[in-house]
Parts: structure tokens; sequence; C-alpha cells
């Protein structure tokens, strides 16, 4: 199987031996080996049905199939690069921060809302569940995790989101007063409420 790598805070590794890879297209800034490249789609799924996905959401998220034996170094734009891995769970990522995929891992877009009524801009989550690693962008710094119980909720601007994991129930929160408070209130209508037992994960920069 193949394997991610951290080479250094903003670049990661992924080695391959007959084996394959799922990458942000675009991302690879080097490699070694004998390695191919072909397009991997839109991460919804596969066939017209991803296809379909990526118009309707006009989600970014377009990988490359990185195979062969070697090892491909990726990196996107200076973001600092954190390593998941998914043990049998689901992981919801929020599209744009996904750089690559290693494993027996199975992605499906889905729709979690609109971030403010103004823009209508849709807020969408990569699902990703199986057995492997995942590699995920932060702007601004590393991952900041967040734990969460039923004793503390976790609310979270949806520009500062980047993943979740456990038994969590996302819902929104429309309460912008303290956005307004900070020179936020004529933009985003919501933010993201999450509750039960899990772990949130968010970006110290705002997208």
């Amino acid at each position: 199987m193949a394997q991610l790598y951290q080479t250094s805070s903003k670049v990661i590794e992924a080695h391959v031996n007959n084996t394959s890879i799922r990458a942000l297209s675009g991302s690879m800034i080097a490699y070694e080996g004998t390695i191919s490249f072909k397009s991997a789609g839109f991460g919804g799924g596969s066939g017209i049905v991803a296809g379909l996905k990526q118009r309707a959401t006009g989600e970014a998220l377009s990988l490359m199939e990185c195979q062969g034996v070697g090892r491909v170094l990726l990196a996107v734009n200076a973001q600092h690069v954190t390593i998941i891995d998914v043990n049998n769970e689901q992981l919801k990522v929020e599209s744009r921060q996904l750089l690559a995929l290693a494993g027996n891992l199975q992605t499906n877009v889905t729709f979690a809302g609109l971030r403010g009524a103004s823009s209508g801009q849709g807020l969408f989550t990569t699902v990703v569940s199986g057995q492997g690693q995942v590699a995920l962008l932060s702007a601004g710094g590393p991952l900041i995790h967040l734990e969460v119980s039923p004793q503390y909720p976790l609310v979270v601007d949806p520009d500062a989101f980047v993943c979740a994991k456990g038994n969590l129930q996302q819902s929104f929160v429309t309460d912008v007063s303290w956005r307004t408070a900070v020179g936020q209130g004529s933009g985003e209508a919501f933010s993201l409420r999450w509750e039960g037992t899990g772990l949130v994960s968010i970006q110290p920069a705002e997208r």
C-alpha cells in the first residue's frame, strides 16, 4: 500500500511501489522513479455522477492519480500540510483542503448548506471512508484540533473549518452578532455548530 510521509511542514512525499495515490491536480512539485499521472476525476465518486456533482457544486476538487514505482513530492502554495490516519471510519473534509489520499479510501461529496444567503455560495464536504491516510492543507499555520464533547458543543467559522471525525452532528447557527463585532456582519450568514463526541480541526486563517 502506498504511504504518505511528512517531508516538512509544507511538503509531503508519497512512496509508491506498483501502487497509486490520488492527489490534488497540479500539486506535484517533484518526483523520482517511474511514475505516471492521469486524471482521477472530482473526488465525488466515479463516472457521470461525479461529473454532475462537480458541475452542480462548483467544487475545484480535481484529483490526479499517481501510479508506479518511486516517490512523489506534493505541496500547494506553501500551505501547511497535516497527514491524518483513517481507520475504518469517516472523515468529513472541506473539499478545498484535500491534498492527497493513500490506501483503501472512498470519497463522496455531500452538500452541507449555503455559506451565506446573500452570496448563495455552497458549502460542500468530502466524506472520506475506509482505511488509509489523508493529507490536508491549512492556511496560516498548522491545523488546530478541537475536542467536542456532549457538555461542550463547538461553533466554528465555516471558512476556518477543515475536517471533523467522530460521532458528531452538524447544524447551523444563524446568530451573527459576534461577526458584526469583528467587522464581518455583511458577509457570511451562519456558523457551523458541532455536537456529540469527536474532533474538529480548523485552520488559523479564513478562506
